[in-house]
């Protein structure tokens, strides 16, 4: 069930990426140049993408890759160059219209399909594994162990997905944020302590029904991109950790 502050991250969301931050998201994710500091927003992009990659195996046929809030679809692509069937939703028709107008000649014929929708109920039956890059990111520690739950019921071998580390620079700036009026606001992220996302996930009956657990991990920090990844499969942790990371 939804919970009223998911639902109204969710349209947040949804109008920040498909109105206010189109065309810069349409930049970032491009190979035009763009300033300094989204330079190394785009390099940690790049590092985290690769990162989520070495959790999947190399050959992907016959793997069926839910991308969960894909964006311009650059993680899709890479998912179906291994020659994974990949269904890459996003919740912004405006950005899934782009990832459409960017498939590469290469992936012409590769089976990957682009859909605007709720990235935790796309409707599309069962996948072997979820992916989930900086999409679980703006939301509460509550409702993103119910996102990457729902993640968990959809797949069959294990979830990767990225969340706000908590640290210093994240707190302050998660709290600055809240001091602009509303109408300026990009949809802030949320930091989450490793710990107590850790311990809430291991207790959760959904992944727990399904075996998977926390595995590995890996912070990626690039100038002003912080993100972390974390896998959840069937030969991950069997504790959580002791301390919060």
């Amino acid at each position: 069930m939804e919970t009223m502050s998911y639902t109204n991250r969710r349209g947040e969301i949804q109008t920040y990426f498909d109105r206010t931050a189109a065309d810069a998201w349409a930049r970032l994710t491009s190979t035009e140049k763009v300033s300094r500091i989204r330079e190394t927003v785009r390099a940690g992009r790049d590092r985290m993408r690769g990162l989520i990659l070495d959790c999947l195996p190399l050959d992907l046929r016959g793997v069926r890759v839910l991308d969960a809030g894909c964006g311009t679809g650059q993680l899709a692509f890479e998912l179906a160059r291994r020659g994974a069937s990949v269904v890459a939703v996003d919740l912004s028709p405006t950005l899934v219209e782009l990832a459409t107008s960017r498939m590469p000649e290469d992936l012409r014929q590769a089976d990957i399909r682009f859909v605007a929708g709720d990235m935790t109920s796309p409707g599309e039956g069962a996948f072997d594994w979820v992916v989930s890059m900086d999409s679980v990111i703006h939301y509460q520690v509550e409702d993103a162990v119910a996102i990457v739950a729902k993640f968990a019921n959809l797949a069959r071998e294990g979830v990767v997905f990225t969340f706000a580390p908590k640290t210093p620079a994240l707190t302050v700036m998660h709290t600055v944020g809240k001091l602009f009026p509303r109408e300026d606001r990009a949809p802030r992220i949320v930091p989450v302590a490793e710990g107590a996302l850790r311990r809430s996930l291991l207790r959760h009956a959904a992944l727990l029904e399904k075996g998977l657990t926390p595995a590995r991990s890996e912070r990626v920090k690039s100038g002003f991109y912080t993100s972390q990844f974390m896998c959840l499969d069937r030969n991950g942790l069997q504790a959580a950790e002791h301390t919060d990371g």
